[in-house]
């Protein structure tokens, strides 16, 4: 009996998790293998976030919540806000989700219409023109290649936009290439939007706190505000205070856009874990001396990954600017043949061959959709980091 829906025969799993997985399955069988396939922080969650959950469970918080979550963490939400970005929303301007990506789910569920389109500048995070598809969306891909900063242009992003575009989605700082938009790329492209009155904008802000180099956060909502009545900006606390297991994300947008994410949210997990919501309102309103110090380490981080990585004949790396991802272009090694004969096709083949023979785990451009780059996270330690660079160069040295 055949029990997937047509529907779900449209996606894949998450290319990501899929190489993670298989670099676990081979550390089982007793294989060093360094895994920089996952964008997860390597940190512990800060202490005082993990006692604010026990003391939550001690005092009984452990029912159903709302659906748009307990009043103190819509209240911390709305604080953060105005703390960091100088913008103002209120409380039923909120949306709680189990982590950014429901906020996503919750989002193109309740406001797609079959054959509405979604502009999405490549490279995307791999879940976002899936979960379009599956809610009957059309992604409108547009290419952004390292000769582009990887970032699109308001000339694209125009020539992309057509009577049925509903969306315009994209990430700063961006996972997977690092890339940040300046407030003055973000006006440009505001300008656009502007003229387009139904397309709404869902800037997704998840690696925020994350800056690696010169180039500061702007949120779209700062650089574009006469947008803010149809733009949703996405968050979470997974990134920045090392919470990826607790899953908890949130997003502000205008009233009659955060109304459907909490009615989508009310039908599917009812709501978010009530123990990560008081977790998540520590970590909004508690000292934020662990984001620093993180943060410095992911700089000192990603500048060690740009010069080992840039040191590797035929790998064009750009610094990343934020998030913890470098996204070298690997066109060279393409066409090349491994030392058992295997041709290497393709970036998916590459970045096979780097686990099996380099037993490096990355993740091929291709999932990211283009190609040819591979995605190496250094959210690890850098004896980690610094061995993978010389096993992969060694990998990449002995392609023929």
């Amino acid at each position: 009996m055949a029990f997937e829906s047509h529907r779900a025969s449209t996606i894949k799993s998450s290319p990501s998790m899929a190489v993670s997985m298989a670099a676990k399955a081979m550390r089982a069988k007793g294989e060093q293998v360094i895994d920089l396939s996952l964008g997860e922080p390597d940190f512990d969650t800060p202490a005082h976030i993990v006692d604010a959950a026990v003391d939550a469970m001690k005092r009984g918080i452990t029912r159903y919540t709302a659906p748009d979550g307990l009043p103190e963490l819509r209240d911390a939400i709305v604080k953060k806000f105005k703390r960091e970005n100088r913008l103002d929303y209120a409380m039923d301007e909120i949306s709680i989700g189990n982590g950014a990506k429901q906020i996503l789910f919750n989002a193109f569920l309740g406001t797609l219409e079959p054959g509405d389109e979604v502009v999405v500048p490549a490279p995307y995070w791999v879940s976002y023109t899936d979960i379009v598809i599956l809610h009957g969306g059309q992604p409108k891909i547009v290419a952004c290649g390292v000769e582009d900063a990887f970032k699109i242009t308001p000339e694209r992003l125009e020539a992309a936009i057509t009577p049925k575009t509903r969306w315009f989605l994209f990430n700063s700082p961006s996972n997977p290439t690092g890339a940040i938009y300046t407030a003055d790329e973000l006006r440009a492209l505001g300008e656009v939007l502007a003229r387009h009155p139904r397309v709404a904008i869902m800037s997704d802000e998840i690696y925020e706190h994350i800056v690696c180099g010169d180039v500061p956060f702007t949120s779209f909502a700062n650089a574009c505000p006469e947008l803010r009545d149809r733009t949703l900006l996405i968050n979470g606390v997974s990134k920045a205070y090392a919470m990826t297991g607790w899953r908890l994300g949130y997003a502000a947008g205008p009233k009659s856009l955060t109304a459907v994410l909490n009615k989508m949210q009310s039908q599917s997990t009812t709501c978010p874990s009530s123990i990560t919501q008081v977790a998540a309102a520590a970590a909004l309103n508690g000292p934020q001396d662990f984001v620093a110090t993180a943060v410095a380490e992911y700089r000192a981080r990603g500048d060690l990954v740009a010069r080992g990585f840039g040191a590797i004949p035929g790998l064009g790396v750009r610094a990343p600017e934020g998030a913890f991802y470098l996204f070298p272009k690997c066109a060279p090694y393409i066409g090349r043949t491994a030392p058992d004969g295997t041709a290497i096709a393709n970036d998916t083949e590459l970045a096979s061959y780097l686990l099996t023979e380099g037993k490096v785990a990355t993740v091929p451009g291709a999932a990211f959709g283009v190609e040819p780059y591979i995605r190496l996270s250094f959210a690890t330690s850098r004896d980690n980091l610094t061995l993978a660079i010389e096993r992969i160069a060694d990998a990449l040295a002995r392609l023929r």
